[in-house]
């Protein structure tokens, strides 16, 4: 036989799985097993009938446990009790009317059934259930089943399908088959729906939401452990004083929505975003807290045996009087913390600040802190706003007031708050220890009642003493955690302090960024005006320009011109072809800066680039009566061949120019993937602060006197530009009085690609 603390865990390890998949599985697998469960549900029942039908007049004659056949209000009042712990239920399955449709004229009749069938109408089948479970156990009695076994569900049910098959193994399969079903439909729902429930609990205790797998686990762990700890041989205890909170609760809930909204004492609209309501509302949570006190009072005889059987309707009463009541004297005033936002009809979806989730504008509310809106998840969710939307709602300062008339007149508010906090932590812990311990207490009891020779003494004093030390332990923890939640805000304030400088500081970049970039885009559109402008004007003044040379040039030929005529020609037209240059030099450096440029790079070979620069430049160099050398090679380059070319040709030109004795090289180096070609000569050299200027525009150094015959200036600019634009890098290396290496570097490439 399988130990029942086995079987727990197991029907616990099997409910996982189906409850993770969320409620769409639920919901199928709950449809696909309702035939199955319905039929075995009334099977016995339709047996009794068609066998015995006789059985269901003795059943209604039944005395039970009263020697003398009358009523009895004490019977009555606990079966009441136990009964009302259903109506939590209703609450429940009017959860399942979120996902009805909207009301309309064409499905207004079907919706209201719908209503009805589903939230108060459910009260009925609740009845019936029970009317048919009581039936099952007289049943079983009558088949001299032992008092303690016939209110178990597996022998009731068995007892009901040996009226179908008679007494054998087909009724245990039967009723095996049942049970599991039964089990898993109930569970499964179960486990769900307390998942749901400790995460929004905890949601709003701690801001914090680690998945609802972690509470279907932590609400499966709670439910065996209560099934090992023998919870099931204490239901009637259990379910008596879990009825009076349920009553109390649904009781303030129908005060609320029958009695104060229409007299006006609360607020016509259900608010339920967390972000318009405080932590505790008096006329909810004080009347139902008011009407369980003095219901379970009465229900442990607290208030005499008269009024012992009454304890489910007394909570009812008290919180239909209290909730209105509270209400009234507090003018309605905790049930809104501040007014909602009007987004208006355009906004009926909108996207929440923080997960960017899009919602129905009705569960969406302004935050201050994020500066936007945002979902009622992440509202209840968030940990560091402080619920600076709503000054004075939350659960300690609500009780301030109340414990500043209590407290010296000395106590700071600071204090104030750590008391009434302090007071509320330890109050929950009181709660559950007392519950748990008072739990354990029914449960011993009744294992004691149920031996036949009973233990000597009462355990009460003993389970009153745990209660104390357990208390003094809850005393002190709850000191530290009212200190270690300070400890936690203190360091989330200091936090958000240095997020709002750091935050300040981002600010101020982006400002500089935006100026910055403002000033750039000027700088850029006055260099494409500037570049549109020379443009123009090259195209302006080639005319004219060409005009000069051609007559210059038709003059000199002219041989009767005189030597002084002839001359001040001459200079016409070199003053002329040094313009044309500066105008070919302008407009080459507009056009690179206006991007106007484009390359095609290729792959290339090298050498005959090479051959075709040093046989241009050979004659000059001889005519200056400087050496020229040329190392060759036989490398592939990918450049874009005229650029490349024109790159070199500056380059050479400007060493040519700049040497006075020695020589210049230009030559290749191997360096990686990559090609080095370089012009070397053995002119005077850069100083290095100099270095970078040589490649601005009109920067010639050792000519201060702007000779002519030195050229431009420009042709280190027009470099520096083409290799940026080429992406090659450019390089230069220069010591005084030893020459200078103007170099750029180019992708090798395979010979022939």
């Amino acid at each position: 036989e399988l130990p029942r603390p086995i079987g727990y865990l197991l029907s616990a390890l099997a409910v996982i799985p189906l409850v993770t998949h969320g409620i769409t599985l639920i919901s199928r697998m709950q449809l696909w097993t309702q035939p199955l469960w319905l039929a075995l549900l009334v099977l016995p029942f339709i047996a009794v009938a068609i066998k015995d039908p006789g059985q269901f007049s003795q059943f209604t004659s039944l005395n039970g446990r009263l020697d003398d056949g009358g009523f009895s209000w004490v019977a009555f009042g606990a079966a009441a009790t136990v009964a009302a712990s259903l109506i939590a239920q209703i609450g429940e399955q009017v959860d399942f009317l979120r996902f009805l449709p909207e009301p309309g004229p064409h499905n207004r009749k079907r919706w209201w059934l719908a209503v009805i069938v589903a939230g108060p109408g459910w009260i009925v089948l609740g009845g019936l259930k029970m009317m048919g479970g009581a039936f099952l156990a007289f049943l079983a009695l009558q088949n001299e089943v032992p008092v303690a076994k016939a209110l178990e569900p597996t022998r009731m049910y068995l007892t009901g399908f040996e009226q179908v098959v008679g007494p054998g193994a087909i009724a245990v399969v039967l009723t095996g088959v049942f049970v599991i079903v039964s089990q898993i439909k109930i569970n499964v729902t179960n486990a769900y729906a307390g998942s749901l429930a400790w995460s929004n609990f905890f949601a709003r205790l701690t801001h914090s939401h680690p998945g609802r797998v972690v509470w279907l686990l932590f609400n499966v762990i709670i439910a065996v452990l209560l099934m090992a700890m023998g919870v099931f041989e204490a239901l009637e205890q259990v379910l008596g004083l879990y009825s009076h909170l349920a009553v109390a609760w649904v009781g303030a809930i129908v005060a609320d929505l029958v009695i104060s909204k229409p007299l006006g004492w609360s607020p016509r609209q259900i608010e339920f975003r967390r972000a318009h309501l405080y932590d505790i509302n008096p006329s909810g949570f004080g009347a139902m807290l008011l009407a369980s006190v003095l219901s379970v009072s009465a229900h442990l005889g607290l208030m005499g045996e008269h009024l012992q059987p009454a304890s489910a309707a007394i909570a009812l009463g008290v919180a239909l009087v209290a909730a209105p009541l509270i209400a009234r004297l507090t003018g309605g005033r905790f049930f809104i913390a501040r007014q909602a936002t009007d987004f208006g009809p355009r906004h009926r979806v909108m996207r929440c600040t923080v997960c960017r989730n899009r919602f129905e504008s009705d569960d969406m509310a302004q935050c201050p802190a994020y500066g936007g809106v945002i979902c009622s998840l992440c509202c209840t969710l968030d940990a560091r706003c402080g619920d600076r939307c709503k000054p004075g709602s939350q659960m300690h300062e609500q009780l301030a007031p109340l414990l500043s008339r209590v407290l010296p007149r000395g106590a700071t508010p600071a204090m104030v708050r750590r008391v009434g906090h302090y007071t509320l932590v330890l109050s929950g812990m009181f709660t559950v220890l007392g519950s748990t311990l008072w739990l354990l207490y029914a449960q011993e009891r009744l294992r004691l009642d149920s031996l036949e020779h009973q233990a000597t003494g009462d355990m009460g004093p003993l389970f009153i003493k745990i209660l104390g030390a357990l208390v003094l332990l809850a005393a002190v923890a709850a000191w530290w955690l009212v200190l270690a939640n300070e400890s936690r805000q203190v360091a989330q304030q200091e936090s958000d302090r240095q997020n709002q400088l750091l935050q300040r500081e981002i600010d101020a970049h982006r400002h500089t960024d935006e100026l910055l970039q403002s000033a750039k885009e000027a700088a850029e559109s006055a260099n494409h005006a500037k570049s549109r402008f020379l443009t123009g004007m090259s195209h302006e003044m080639r005319s004219p320009l060409n005009s000069i040379l051609g007559y210059s040039q038709v003059m000199l030929r002219n041989h009767e011109l005189g030597r002084a005529q002839h001359d001040a020609v001459s200079t016409i037209r070199r003053s002329g072809e040094h313009l044309s240059s500066l105008v070919d030099g302008l407009l080459d450096v507009s056009r690179l800066d206006a991007g106007a440029v484009k390359v095609a790079p290729v792959d290339m070979p090298l050498g005959p680039l090479l051959e075709r620069l040093s046989a241009s430049f050979l004659l000059t160099a001889q005519a200056r009566r400087l050496q020229w050398r040329l190392r060759p090679s036989t490398a592939w380059v990918r450049s874009d061949p005229l650029q490349l070319e024109r790159i070199l040709r500056n380059i050479v030109d400007n060493a040519l120019r700049c040497t006075v004795s020695g020589g210049v090289l230009l030559g290749c180096r191997r360096r990686g993937n990559q090609l080095l070609v370089g012009v070397w000569d053995t002119g005077p050299g850069i100083a290095a602060a100099d270095q970078p200027r040589v490649f601005e525009e009109f920067v010639q150094l050792g000519n201060a006197g702007r000779d002519r015959r030195q050229g431009l200036g420009l042709g280190l600019a027009i470099v520096a530009r083409l290799c940026r634009l080429l992406d090659h890098p450019l390089q230069l290396r220069s010591r005084i009085g030893r020459g200078s290496c103007f170099a750029i570097l180019l992708p090798v490439v395979p010979a022939g690609a």
